[in-house]
């Protein structure tokens, strides 16, 4: 059934339509079933669901929002200007040269270098500006209002939704579960995937603990600036979480894991060990979920994003 939700919300209805209009652009990205062993956790009654979102294009889940927004309506002559910590940016340069369309991607200085050398192939514009994510988004409206082109944004509107639900209605699809965990920087992710569940499935969101922006908002009741750092930071690192994201998580998601950097990059580990899954450290917080022992209950049905590969596998190595 279809809850009322606030008004800028996407309902299944347009989530189903966003699916229909990406189909034939976006990859239906696989899932896989693991003994929960395999990856060194306590033996579950049921298998780990990992769904592979990682082999999407251009690496992430990014992917399904950027086409959502180039294909929203005309686009102006001088194309789309974006802010990136960098699997977003990669996400519109994939986009933009896919659908002819000029990109300026604005980046922190603070980007992974196999991020910026993948904007740079894909033939964006980059534009790198000292400091965090949010010193990018400054310059990148700057530019906007200067050179006239469409202003896009990583995860607060309500085409980056829709690509995220896009990707919760295909995991519906695909395996039954009774909870999906993923991974939180600016809230395009959860928020779409829980506009499509809609509290029938649980949604678990995970945040490092420099990134913590979604866990600040819930405690204070609204979005609020938060300080970043630490290994997600690239990734992760929006200093506050967006109205569109945080007002879906407030409505139905059931909690905030708050993770150390160190389980990232164990539970990194743990897949490239495993499965030889390349996950940067971001795109494996939601396993850190389990592996922290934030979520523990052996009978549920889990469903673990890994939500992006933007990552050298030789810092994988050890």
């Amino acid at each position: 059934m279809d809850a009322a939700g606030p008004a800028d919300l996407p309902s299944r209805t347009d989530i189903e339509a966003a699916a229909a209009r990406l189909a034939p652009l976006v990859r239906r990205t696989p899932v896989v079933e693991v003994d929960a062993r395999d990856l060194g956790l306590p033996a579950r009654r049921v298998p780990l669901v990992l769904k592979l979102e990682l082999t999407q294009h251009a690496g992430s889940f990014k992917a399904r929002g950027a086409h959502a927004q180039l294909l929203a309506d005309d686009l102006p002559a001088a194309g789309v200007v974006a802010a990136s910590g960098g699997n977003y940016g990669v996400a519109v340069a994939y986009t933009a040269r896919r659908l002819g369309v000029a990109a300026t991607v604005c980046v922190p200085d603070s980007t992974a270098p196999a991020k910026l050398d993948s904007l740079r192939r894909l033939g964006a514009t980059v534009e790198v500006v000292p400091g965090l994510y949010d010193d990018a988004l400054a310059v990148s409206h700057r530019l906007a209002s200067t050179t006239g082109a469409r202003l896009l944004h990583a995860y607060d509107q309500v085409e980056m939704l829709l690509g995220s639900g896009t990707l919760a209605r295909e995991l519906s699809e695909q395996a039954p579960i009774d909870r999906v965990v993923v991974a939180v920087g600016g809230g395009g992710l959860i928020g779409g995937v829980a506009c499509w569940h809609r509290g029938e499935v649980a949604v678990t969101g995970v945040e490092s603990e420099g990134c913590d922006t979604l866990a600040a908002a819930r405690r204070a009741g609204r979005p609020v600036d938060v300080e970043v750092s630490g290994l997600g930071a690239d990734a992760l690192g929006a200093r506050r979480a967006g109205d569109l994201g945080f007002a879906a998580a407030q409505r139905w998601v059931d909690g905030v894991a708050v993770v150390p950097d160190t389980a990232l990059v164990d539970a990194q580990r743990r897949l490239w060990s495993a499965l030889r899954i390349a996950t940067e450290p971001a795109g494996a917080a939601a396993l850190a979920a389990l592996t922290t022992g934030a979520l523990a209950d052996p009978d549920e049905r889990v469903a673990v994003v890994l939500c992006g590969a933007n990552v050298d596998p030789v810092t994988l190595a050890g």
